[in-house]
């Protein structure tokens, strides 16, 4: 399974390496496809892939990170 995410991060947690943490948690492959970081805020394109149960697992996980917001992609926005 492949999904693709914006992820907006607050000015807490744009500094942390959250995406790092999130492949070393979890059996996925990330893949940034765009992002805007600021000193008090981010904003990634995110592509995560792997077994379908291990992408919702890794999803719900950030959804649970104070100071992230999780959004999905619809297909096509980033695509190439």
């Amino acid at each position: 399974m492949k999904l693709r995410v914006y992820l907006n991060f607050d000015k807490e947690k744009v500094t942390e390496p959250v995406i790092w943490k999130l492949a070393k948690e979890f059996d996925v492959i990330t893949n940034i496809r765009t992002a805007e970081v600021k000193e008090d805020m981010g904003l990634v394109g995110l592509e995560i892939e792997g077994e379908t149960e291990v992408v919702e697992a890794a999803v719900k996980w950030l959804e649970a990170q104070d100071g992230i917001h999780v959004e999905p992609i619809e297909q096509g926005i980033i695509e190439g």
